[in-house]
């Protein structure tokens, strides 16, 4: 099945503009607008709220019983060094997503009849980027009543060729956390007079290298900030400020990790009389996807792709926040389609580009999920 041509225009006009106006998270004011008008204008009720960016479009038929689909895009820009300057800039691919969501809605209003035998939510998610904005979702109870959840996430090529996909991306769990330790300075000729800062952040970063866990999930911790010290070097610091990054591929092994990252710093704060203080804490949930809906998506993308470009599931150290929807909700049936694009030279990185021609590969593959969760031809 293939997309009409002036869907094909809809959708890379609809990323053009999308590409153009980049808004960081929880400031998507006119992508909010622009989403909404679109979704309004193709027969959608929509649901905007009061405290926070996003919209929900509801589309079908909701008064029959039937499950309820929904289909999820991330809108958020990251904030980055472009060309010598900082601003918004999609290098993540979000511009791409909501295009190819809003080309699953243009695709649907191309068959009117199938109004009658769907119930489809599209979610257009403010702040992934600070995996925070599903959480505001899941607050708001938007997937409360949803049976099946679909997403899409551009790959690079290194992961998923170009004219191929994945019908899930096995995420990993993701933890920072950022601390202080606190002290007094000393003068450099009586080190016995103070607790050296520089010192105890070492211990840490020995200790923490000293974690063993089971070898045959992968899963890491490093020191990625340390900040300690001033102009005059004979002064021996008794503060500093530093993070960790904690990574595990699922959420039972990062249960784990964070136990003994945390009793690490209880040990070393004891033995050396410091205080270690966490100041902040952030990170995402490890991908749990359901296997029904990997079977629709993998299903979708033969249907679409052809058998011999469905690739199997893919495992990557990255996050998303995509997943708190179904550790939040257990009886959700979801899964995320990683899409091949020739994306590079990576996520993140300022110059990011990818051959927009698979915008509508990754469009009718979301369609045809729809299509098969209802066991539709």
């Amino acid at each position: 099945m293939t997309i009409t041509t002036s869907i094909k225009e809809q959708v890379e006009e609809a990323f053009s503009y999308l590409h153009e106006n980049p808004e960081i998270s929880w400031e998507e004011v006119n992508t909010t607008q622009f989403i909404r008008e679109i979704l309004e204008e193709n027969d959608c009720e929509t649901i905007t709220f009061d405290d926070c960016t996003g919209v929900i479009g509801k589309y079908g038929d909701f008064d029959k019983g039937l499950p309820i689909v929904a289909v999820r895009a991330d809108m958020d820009a990251l904030w980055q060094e472009v060309d010598g300057s900082f601003r918004a800039n999609h290098s993540c691919g979000h511009d791409a997503h909501m295009a190819m969501v809003l080309g699953v809605l243009w695709r649907l209003q191309n068959e009117p009849h199938l109004k009658e035998q769907i119930a489809v939510k599209f979610i257009f998610q403010p702040a992934e980027e600070k995996v925070a904005g599903a959480l505001k979702f899941v607050e708001k109870g938007v997937t409360e009543d949803v049976d099946y959840l679909f997403g899409i996430h551009l790959r690079p090529e290194q992961e998923t060729r170009t004219g191929h996909a994945t019908p899930a991306i096995v995420h990993g769990a993701t933890k920072m956390y950022q601390a202080k330790i606190t002290g007094h300075d000393a003068h450099g000729a009586r080190p016995h007079q103070n607790i050296n800062a520089i010192e105890v952040a070492a211990q840490i970063i020995a200790m923490i290298q000293q974690i063993h866990l089971d070898p045959r999930i992968p899963h890491s911790v490093k020191m990625t900030q340390l900040q300690s010290g001033g102009k005059n070097v004979n002064i021996i610091p008794g503060n500093a400020t530093f993070s960790l990054d904690l990574r595990a591929q699922t959420n039972e092994l990062m249960d784990e990790l964070t136990a003994r990252v945390e009793g690490i710093l209880d040990s070393i704060k004891n033995l050396n009389g410091a205080n270690i203080q966490i100041t902040n804490t952030c990170g995402v949930v490890a991908a749990e996807n359901h296997q029904e809906a990997i079977d629709i998506m993998q299903q979708s993308i033969a249907d679409v792709l052809g058998p011999e470009n469905v690739d199997p599931p893919l495992l990557t150290p990255g996050g998303d926040d995509f997943h708190y929807y179904s550790v939040n909700n257990p009886n959700l049936k979801a899964t995320m389609v990683g899409l091949g694009c020739g994306l590079g030279p990576g996520l993140h990185h300022p110059k990011m580009t990818f051959n927009q021609e698979a915008l509508i590969n990754g469009a009718d593959i979301l369609y045809r999920s729809i299509l098969n969760a209802y066991n539709i031809d």
